[in-house]
């Protein structure tokens, strides 16, 4: 599972772009906690997300020049939690490496997806965690190329899994997404048995804590 897309900027050029966008802020984390981070070149600087959640980060995405947004019928999105063989460290700030955003699986289920990347030695993305490298990086969405990330889920009351799947694409600006969001990175979800041309599954190589 090759990665695609150029290398990321530097942590330090990372830390200043979450600030810039006050990711800090929603975090209730100073600017120099994250000003302070040293890791891997080529890592990806991420953010908690019980600190940073996935509605608070949505609309921070900047890709063609519009913003993102989280589709109507995902009003639930904070509850879409990582999945058992995610482990999270247990610290504010953290880094992945090694992303991909997983175009040889288009045309793939999140189902089928799943076991392969794990088979890989690969952990899925959470939600969070695709936001985090669209703020970094938003080439990485393109139409065509965009992606999931089904290192989240929802579970229902009863510990069931919901059937749907988060993922990230771009808007067509059709239905209740409205004329205004053509073009614009769209927060949505996909059924987890169900397939789509224009979807790939974001992975990455591992997770690392940072200091607290």
């Amino acid at each position: 599972m090759p990665s695609v897309l150029t290398a990321l900027p530097s942590l330090s050029d990372q830390a200043e772009r979450l600030i810039e966008l006050d990711v800090h802020r929603i975090a209730g984390l100073p600017a120099d906690q994250l000003r302070n981070v040293a890791g891997i070149a080529g890592s990806l600087l991420v953010v908690r997300p019980d600190l940073a959640p996935a509605s608070a980060l949505a609309p921070l995405l900047q890709v063609n020049g519009k913003p993102g947004f989280v589709v109507s019928d995902m009003s639930d999105i904070d509850e879409f939690a990582p999945i058992s063989s995610v482990k999270l460290p247990n610290v504010p700030l953290y880094v992945i490496r090694d992303l991909d955003r997983g175009d040889a699986m288009a045309n793939w289920s999140p189902d089928e997806a799943l076991p392969a990347i794990a088979d890989a030695g690969r952990t899925p993305l959470t939600l969070t965690e695709g936001l985090h490298w669209l703020m970094q990086q938003p080439d990485a969405l393109a139409r065509g190329r965009c992606f999931m990330t089904i290192g989240s889920r929802r579970r229902k009351p009863g510990g069931a899994l919901d059937a749907r799947t988060p993922a990230v694409w771009i808007s067509n600006g059709t239905g209740r997404d409205g004329p205004a969001n053509r073009n614009a990175p769209k927060v949505g979800w996909c059924w987890a048995g169900n397939r789509h041309t224009w979807l790939g599954f974001a992975s990455a190589s591992g997770r690392k804590s940072l200091g607290a």
